[in-house]
């Protein structure tokens, strides 16, 4: 909340039609703030709110459209994702394009708070606990080094560490939440997901049989996209006593992935009628050694400081999923979800 006489606070979205960026513009549209909603394209502004939201159509990798998209914030949430094909993760090593959108993003960023002057500019960054590569043990504190096994992953770490090496210097107060797999649909979602359960409810919906890239017993701790969306605005409240660090944020439970792709079948099959089967099969050429790796998060120390939980359990999150893909398919008059 505002104090009475204070000015407005104004926080800047970055990315604010992607997957994550859609929740977090959500998110703060139910506070008395401003928000400057930046996308390459327009998009939807949520339901009315006590939020005053300006829509800002830029392509951030362009000169100067950074400087643009932040000039007179108070906070940037850097939600920026590259997206090509059917996922927003998967980068090939040497893909410039993706390194502009990443890296380059970043790096406009701290360049542009260099000469802006007031001070530092807080930022949230979006990471990934995937940053930390093939560590030997399941459950990540944030102790483990840094050893990114993919392009992907090589590149958010170098992302977050031109933003925290800035904070260092005085020119940003930022922070990194490093999350896990993030999934899901709500009742007011805007944006596309491309990741393994939200491809796995539309097989199950179109009574395809879930396939595992392995015998289902990898473990992956889900966090619903809600609750992402809440973590990184508790970030931004919180950033004084956040910013220069990277901070793990996740459920603390790794469910096995058998285990997951049953639920999305029983709770499909309670639409459709049908229960689809829950098949291992090889995996395809461009698996990557992470899709093997277990992973669960301990995420203590960003509670202590910021007192969040996560709120929606991994049941209801899918049943939300699922209802959500299933009115979409509905709203089509029927036929083959897509399969992202």
């Amino acid at each position: 909340m505002t104090a009475a006489g204070a000015p407005t606070p104004h926080v800047t979205v970055l990315g604010a039609t992607g997957f994550i960026g859609s929740a977090v513009l959500r998110e703060l549209a139910a506070r008395p703030i401003r928000i400057r909603a930046v996308s390459r394209r327009p998009g939807p502004v949520p339901p009315a709110g006590p939020a005053e939201v300006e829509v800002r159509t830029l392509d951030l990798t362009a000169p100067g459209a950074v400087r643009e998209a932040t000039e007179g914030t108070d906070l940037v949430v850097h939600a920026v994702a590259h997206i090509a094909g059917v996922s927003t993760w998967r980068v090939d090593a040497g893909d410039t394009g993706a390194e502009r959108v990443t890296v380059g993003v970043a790096r406009d960023l701290v360049d542009t708070a260099a000469t802006r002057g007031g001070g530092p500019l807080p930022v949230v960054f979006t990471g990934t606990t995937t940053q930390a590569g093939l560590t030997r043990h399941e459950v990540l504190d944030g102790s483990e080094p840094d050893r990114p096994a993919g392009e992907y992953d090589r590149q958010k770490l170098a992302a977050e560490r031109l933003l925290l090496a800035a904070t260092e210097r005085g020119v940003l107060a930022a922070t990194s939440l490093r999350l896990p797999t993030v999934f899901g649909y709500g009742p007011h979602s805007t944006a596309p997901d491309k990741g393994v359960v939200a491809v796995t409810v539309q097989r199950a919906l179109a009574g395809q049989p879930l396939t595992m890239w392995h015998d289902g017993s990898v473990r992956r701790d889900f966090l619903y996209v809600d609750d992402a969306a809440r973590a990184l605005t508790a970030a931004g409240d919180h950033i004084d006593e956040l910013s220069g660090r990277g901070w793990l944020v996740g459920t603390g439970v790794g469910t096995p992935l058998a285990e997951a792709f049953a639920a999305i079948a029983d709770i499909a099959a309670e639409l459709t009628g049908t229960r689809v089967p829950v098949v291992s099969v090889e995996p395809p050429e461009y698996a990557e050694p992470g899709d093997f790796r277990s992973v669960t998060v301990d995420s203590t120390a960003f509670r202590t400081v910021t007192g969040w939980r996560p709120r929606v359990g991994l049941t209801a999150a899918l049943r939300h999923t699922i209802a959500h893909c299933q009115g979409q398919l509905a709203g089509r008059g029927g036929g083959r979800p897509d399969e992202r």
